[in-house]
């Protein structure tokens, strides 16, 4: 089952979210938008994400402790958080944006292109991690199965070595018949 990137989107305000959705509208991702930083780590709690788009400036709880929220959790300390802010080019935001673990402060306003090839880089990345783990556990589970066949090939070799009966020899030809075949053995 292939599973879609996400992008969560946080602003207080709607018509923000709306702007962002129109802005990624075409990409292999789905927004999923949310007006606070508190509901933000709600959404977190069931959905992974490829990437956050995070205003710095909301009422309660800001960007910021929102951002420092999320680096704190196991599970979601990896994604990467865009900060997208309406505050003037001050670069002390900017400085307290990257000490929490952001990836980028932009400031508004900036160029939706822009926003695009960033937001579809750490999708391509998401995706690409998701296909390296994927690939993993099949790895994992060949090496299970062959080590599984292995030893049925030793205890056949050492069934026939040792045989004295001709229930032994029967039991290391149906062993051997078994590996050959690709079937686990009993």
């Amino acid at each position: 089952m292939t599973q879609v990137a996400k992008a969560l989107l946080v602003d207080d305000r709607r018509e923000n979210l709306m702007a962002l959705e129109a802005i990624l509208q075409g990409l292999p991702v789905q927004s999923v938008a949310v007006e606070s930083g508190e509901a933000a780590l709600k959404q977190l709690l069931v959905d992974d994400f490829a990437v956050i788009l995070l205003d710095a400036q909301m009422p309660n709880m800001d960007g910021f402790e929102t951002a420092s929220h999320i680096k704190r959790r196991e599970r979601t300390r990896a994604v990467p958080i865009i900060f997208l802010t309406a505050a003037d080019r001050d670069a002390q935001l900017a400085l307290r944006g990257y000490a929490v673990g952001a990836v980028d402060y932009l400031t508004k306003p900036f160029d939706p292109w822009v926003l695009r090839a960033k937001v579809s880089v750490f999708v391509e990345l998401w995706t690409k991690t998701r296909q390296l783990a994927a690939q993993s556990d099949m790895v994992r589970e060949r090496d299970a199965q062959w080590r599984s066949l292995t030893d049925a090939v030793d205890e056949a070799t050492t069934l026939l070595r040792a045989a004295d009966t001709p229930d032994t020899v029967a039991r290391a030809v149906t062993l051997l018949e078994q590996v050959r075949w690709g079937t686990t053995p009993d």
